[in-house]
């Protein structure tokens, strides 16, 4: 039998080394789907349950592999279904491929059932790279460029195959006119700044006097050197929230998240700093940043279209991370005055100690801080963690202390919510051997999670380490939403559209069978969260948390305070527990640390 073209794509995926491709069935695919029988289902085909999930799963995969994730998917409603994970990986610079199915060729332009047109549709998210293949000659040279492309931007790329051409026997391009050849591979290349801008970069961090790091995901592979230069310049270590995995929050000098999802000492730092350093990070919050002219700044970035972006930066260096702090490193003095750093540790030991204290709050029935604070003494040396976007981003921000070999992510960019389940299914097939763990609020968990528990209840027979823990904070409130109605507008909640249905999480994790946990009291926490990560299958707690615990921002003011009192007087369904909890949370941060309020005074 001759190979056909569909044959020839997952060939050419093996060759690349893509070991799994996860997607959604269509008769657009169908080509497609009959080569995977003939292939022996190599590369692995991974169902979800719905084409977005499969394009998180990809961008999971990405995150926690570092290598291309590739979803696939058919013509019409299943391409469109793709798109908002693969905006999610466009905007969090994840590389990312997307095979798509298409209408026969000679049904283009006919408004044919499914026909959409997904050149134009594409465009935007596959931007740098998004191609149709019309002849089988043209396979090779498409399929490797977007490969090629995702690897080197760290971007979105788009194959889009008509059902008909996928059927079409293969045929190589050959040495001929108009026929263009190509070849596999990624080569590694590590570009470094020029030595006239390290050393420009070099005077302005020799003389700052309170010099603050804020890093980013870009700076994963630049530990060891980060922490040189940190322990140089006496400076204290923020990071964004896709870069939370980067260094230890054990170095008393890293204060953890920035942001407002980020800590009180990050805050202060960038407040009261003289010298920025940011390293492999485009955070986006300016107002989180020092304030403009304030701080003199040097930014490294790999791409030469990310510097520059966010702050005024006197020094922009484009290269890696690791390379670029490899030559800066020697052309920095070590800064014998440490009252700056010691001052930043002061606040970050302080912060934890109002974190346990939120911590311990009692709440009706269970604190959701509590939940997580109580994980993070838990935690694996090896987990890999994921946060849906919403509140429980909040508590995976703050009360999660990252050591070891851990990794974490969530959708940073985009904050879409419902990735939290897929990212750690995707995480599984990265690291088959390693535990996951997500935490998502109960309005993520309806709107994708309990779908993709019958993904994960069909594939973790084949997973080394069976765990996969799936925490819902079932507060049957839309919380974050509810909290920015709050702060932002000075409006009461609006219960149509933030009351959400009571669901029997664990329940529905026991009829797909899986282990399924409900907590309801704050002494079976701990419990609940040994017992999950003891278990031989992926689990769901429900924890059953309080709604009025209020996600009280690092740079909280007066103009929110007083906007939430607003919402309070028009009529809050909860302004009474919210009142409850907004007072206790804010004691809290008064007690810690030697008489001394929240800004250090006595």
């Amino acid at each position: 039998m001759a190979e056909k073209v569909s044959d020839q794509v997952l060939a050419r995926l093996r060759e690349w080394g893509v070991d799994q491709v996860f997607g959604y069935a269509g008769d657009g695919i169908n080509g497609l789907l009959a080569a995977w029988g003939r292939a022996e289902d190599r590369p692995r085909f991974i169902q979800a349950r719905h084409e977005e999930m499969a394009a998180f799963e990809a961008v999971g995969y990405a995150k926690f592999s570092g290598k291309v994730g590739v979803c696939a998917a058919t013509s019409g409603p299943g391409a469109i279904h793709l798109l908002n994970g693969l905006y999610d990986a466009k905007l969090d610079h994840v590389p990312v491929v997307a095979i798509v199915g298409q209408t026969n060729r000679s049904a283009m332009g006919g408004s044919y059932q499914q026909e959409v047109d997904l050149l134009s549709l594409f465009k935007d998210v596959a931007s740098e790279y998004c191609e149709m293949v019309t002849v089988p000659e043209q396979l090779p040279n498409v399929l490797d460029r977007a490969m090629r492309t995702a690897y080197a931007k760290r971007t979105v790329t788009a194959v889009i195959i008509p059902a008909d051409v996928q059927e079409l026997d293969y045929q190589a391009p050959g040495h001929a006119f108009k026929m263009v050849p190509s070849s596999l591979g990624h080569p590694e290349y590590t570009p470094i700044p020029a030595d006239g801008d390290l050393q420009r970069a070099a005077e302005v961090l020799n003389a700052g006097e309170k010099v603050a790091i804020l890093l980013g995901q870009g700076a994963r592979q630049a530990r060891p050197q980060v922490e040189q230069v940190a322990e140089l310049l006496g400076a204290g270590v923020a990071k964004a929230l896709l870069g939370k995995d980067v260094l230890p929050d054990t170095l008393p000098y890293v204060t953890g998240s920035i942001g407002l999802l980020g800590t009180r000492p990050s805050y202060e730092m960038m407040r009261d700093c003289d010298t920025l350093l940011v390293i492999g990070s485009s955070f986006p919050y300016t107002q989180f940043l020092p304030e403009f002219g304030k701080a003199r700044a040097v930014q490294i970035d790999i791409d030469p279209f990310m510097v520059g972006l966010r702050y005024p930066f006197e020094v922009n260096l484009v290269g890696d991370s690791a390379a670029t702090l490899d030559r800066l490193i020697p052309l920095l003095r070590l800064k014998e005055e440490r009252g700056w750093q010691n001052g930043v540790m002061d606040n970050t030991a302080r912060w934890w100690e109002v974190m346990e204290r939120r911590a311990a709050l009692d709440a009706d029935p269970v604190n959701p801080e509590h939940v997580v604070h109580a994980l993070d003494a838990l935690l694996p040396e090896n987990v890999m963690l994921s946060a849906d976007s919403g509140s429980s981003a909040n508590w995976y921000a703050r009360h999660l202390r990252m050591r070891g070999q851990m990794r974490g992510s969530l959708s940073g960019t985009l904050a879409t919510m419902g990735p939290g389940v897929p990212y750690a299914i995707g995480a599984k097939f990265a690291h088959p051997d390693r535990p996951a763990i997500a935490i998502v609020g109960d309005g993520a968990m309806q709107m994708n999670g309990l779908a993709e528990l019958i993904t994960a209840a069909k594939y973790y027979p084949d997973w080394q380490d069976p765990r996969l823990v799936v925490a819902v904070l079932n507060n049957r409130d839309l919380n974050q939403v509810s909290w920015e109605m709050r702060a932002m507008e000075g409006a009461p909640q609006f219960l149509p559209s933030q009351e959400l249905p009571d669901v029997p999480y664990a329940k529905v994790a026991e009829s797909f069978g899986l282990l399924g946990i409900s907590v309801d009291k704050p002494e079976q926490v701990e419990a609940a969260w040994r017992q999950a990560l003891a278990a031989d299958r992926p689990c769901v707690i429900e924890f059953r948390t309080d709604p009025a615990v209020p996600p009280i921002p690092p740079h909280a003011d007066w103009d929110q305070a007083l906007a939430t009192a607003s919402s309070i007087l028009h009529g809050d369904s909860d302004r009474v527990g919210m009142v409850r909890q907004g007072v206790k949370a804010k004691l809290a941060e008064f007690l810690p640390g030697n008489g001394k309020t929240k800004d250090g005074q006595q």
